[in-house]
């Protein structure tokens, strides 16, 4: 089964000054998980996204800088320059800036394609230092010629290098973007997964949605293995007028919390979870976002391949799959830094979980959705703990479509087959 992203884009009508065709009124992309191009088995592809999940958390720990990717989910298939050359990007609604690695690199990571050569294009343009997307990067200074230089932090390590723009081709258009050519990479081995750099959705000016003038994007991801997936089914992310929901299942809404604006993190109101008919005791304190940023709060992630709970509402859910599932818990398989397993014979008898939040948007979470088989006898649990944030990862919205609508500043879903959209 494919699912690691490849992913085929178009380009959204902006404005004039940042597009260089436009063909149609948004973009589409296709995408496949990052470990599609692996031969692993349905246990390799578990610890390998648990393990993601696991080292992404660590970095939203005490931290300074907004701590925005780690190893990511979802790679995409790009041009950039003229005459073009091939790149791939992580893709991450937890941060903003794009970037690649550049041929002049002199500390950079394995990618599954060459190096971006800036000197090769004839569309390639260095930023001033004083230009307003040069001062919008976490940390900038000027060289004497007067470009721009910049320097991103993250919890796997730091990027530095130029803020140019250049022309990036997708599937039916093309546009002229500001971008971070990465000439040095300090980040913990396996953080890109074979890929150029990044590609940020997230709530900053420097992001694809921002500079693409979209004021609302949607994505929606294929199942990752077995029975649930369809061979070859690609998952998708819309920006611009493509995005949207449709389909018979109901729309559930509500509004994104605001978080700290130095952020581009979408924090949304988790109230509560329900596990079966059981409504957990977690106090609202634990999903709740501390005063001035510090710490705690709620945010969807598609850099996070699986769901962190907050200490306060994992031990709850713990104890309550504990009693529902009773004498049908066995010992996780030998190394496999599972909690909670089941025989994949009594599989049926994990229930459901309900992610509730503010207005009344109730997300059921199938059992497929957070419970999967490692091997042929055993099953389990697909969910971690966090300190005092709450991540909601990839794993757990799998055939759910979310639109991010931000004129509105609110997020929508809806259950749907994601390999048919």
């Amino acid at each position: 089964m494919e699912i690691s992203l490849v992913l085929i884009v178009v380009v959204l009508c902006a404005s004039a000054a940042t597009l260089v065709t436009c063909s149609s009124p948004g973009f589409h992309m296709q995408l496949r998980h990052v470990d599609g191009k692996g031969s692993y088995t349905a246990a390799e592809r578990v610890q390998r996204a648990m393990a993601s999940s696991r080292q992404r958390l660590a970095t939203f720990v005490d931290v300074t800088v907004p701590v925005h990717w780690n190893t990511s989910q979802y790679i995409a298939e790009y041009l950039i320059g003229t005459p073009p050359q091939r790149a791939e990007a992580l893709i991450d609604t937890g941060s903003d800036l794009i970037w690649t690695q550049c041929s002049d690199c002199s500390q950079c990571v394995k990618q599954g394609l060459p190096h971006y050569n800036a000197s090769m294009s004839n569309t390639f343009h260095p930023m001033s230092c004083n230009d307003a997307l040069c001062l919008a990067t976490q940390e900038h200074s000027c060289r004497p010629d007067g470009s721009c230089t910049f320097r991103a932090f993250y919890g796997a390590g730091d990027a530095s290098g130029t803020i140019d723009t250049e022309v990036f081709a997708f599937q039916n258009g093309s546009a002229r973007l500001t971008f971070g050519c990465v000439e040095s990479l300090m980040i913990a081995p396996g953080s890109l997964d074979g890929a150029s750099g990044l590609i940020g959705l997230g709530r900053g000016p420097l992001s694809l949605v921002s500079q693409a003038g979209a004021n609302k994007f949607s994505y929606c991801h294929t199942p990752y293995l077995g029975s649930n997936a369809t061979i070859g089914a690609s998952s998708h992310l819309f920006v611009g007028a493509l995005a949207s929901l449709s389909g018979d299942s109901p729309v559930m809404s509500m509004s994104f919390v605001q978080g700290p604006k130095e952020y581009p993190f979408y924090y949304v109101p988790l109230v509560g979870i329900s596990v079966g008919q059981t409504r957990l005791p977690i106090p609202p304190a634990v999903f709740a976002l501390k005063p001035k940023g510090t710490g705690g709060g709620v945010i969807v992630d598609s850099g996070t391949p699986t769901t962190g709970l907050a200490h306060g509402a994992y031990g709850p859910l713990r104890e309550e799959l504990q009693r529902q599932l009773n004498g049908s818990l066995v010992p996780p398989p030998a190394d496999s830094e599972m909690d909670l397993c089941v025989a994949v014979a009594q599989e049926k008898k994990v229930p459901s979980m309900v992610l509730h939040f503010s207005g009344r948007a109730d997300m059921v979470l199938p059992p497929e959705n957070y419970w999967v088989p490692l091997d042929s006898s055993t099953s389990c649990m697909v969910m971690d703990t966090s300190n005092d944030m709450t991540i909601i990862g990839n794993f757990q919205l799998q055939n759910i479509h979310l639109l991010y609508d931000l004129a509105k500043d609110e997020l929508s879903f809806q259950t749907a087959d994601c390999s048919k959209l």
